[in-house]
Order: C-alpha cells, then sequence, then structure tokens
C-alpha cells in the first residue's frame, strides 16, 4: 500500500517542491507526495523546474498550494524542510508521523544564472540523499 507524505514549506515554490517531484518520481511505488506552504509564492522557481528538468523529472502542472488544501486528509509523514535558524516552519495539526530535515533556501542564492542554477542543484541533491534516504528507512 502507497503511504502518502506531505512536504511543507513557508513558500511552496522551490525545496518542498523539488521534494515532491523527487519522491514521486523516485519512490511513486511506495510513496504519494504533495507539498504545501503557508504563504505559497506566485509560483514555482524556474530554477527549481530547471534542476529537476536536468535528471529528468517531469513538473507540468507545478504549483505552489496552500497549507489549507489539504486540511482534513491523512498522511503518514509530515516533513517541514525549512531551514530552522532563517525561517518560520509551519506546523501541521493534522495527523501523520512529523518530521524536521531542514535544508538551505535556494532562492537565495546570488550570483549569476550559473551560480544560482548549481546552488539549486546542490539543495536538489541533498533532498534526494537525505529525505529520501528517510523515507526509505521508514
Amino acid at each position: 500500500m502507497t503511504k502518502r507524505v506531505l512536504v511543507l514549506c513557508t513558500g511552496n515554490s522551490a525545496r518542498s517542491q523539488m521534494a515532491e517531484a523527487l519522491i514521486n518520481a523516485r519512490m511513486g511505488d511506495q510513496w504519494q507526495a504533495v507539498s504545501a506552504g503557508t504563504q505559497p509564492a506566485p509560483q514555482v522557481n524556474p530554477y527549481a523546474l530547471r534542476a529537476l528538468a536536468e535528471i529528468d523529472i517531469q513538473t507540468e502542472g507545478s504549483r505552489p498550494k496552500h497549507i489549507t488544501e489539504f486540511t482534513g486528509q491523512a498522511f503518514d509523514v509530515v516533513v517541514t524542510v525549512c531551514d530552522d535558524a532563517a525561517e518560520n516552519c509551519p506546523v501541521w495539526p493534522g495527523q501523520g508521523k512529523r518530521v524536521h530535515i531542514s535544508f538551505p533556501d535556494p532562492a537565495k542564492a546570488e550570483g549569476d544564472d550559473a551560480q544560482k542554477l548549481a546552488t539549486f542543484r546542490t539543495v536538489r541533491d541533498d533532498i534526494e540523499k537525505r529525505l529520501l534516504g528517510w523515507l526509505g528507512g521508514d
């Protein structure tokens, strides 16, 4: 049976979107992932979409979602991915085992196009290694 995971962040435009796409692409036989934020951005960060496209992960239809879209739904795991020191992570009042796995916000990257994309790649790869690794051992 497929387990459900909710990935939470503030803007739902970068880290949580990459986590949702990675989980569904790499672990879709075990997990169904959705993501949301408390203050959703107007759009998914284009660098997040580019970083996912580089590893052949489809993101068509991706959009930032408000946490209230999932109110009343049951999840096996609720993961917050905000960087505690710099941000206020959302709290999920519903069911589900809560876990915090912090990743720096790649949207804060500075520099030229290549430098920003490199930052998104680093965070994408870290999410794949740490979060998917944790889910695989759950």
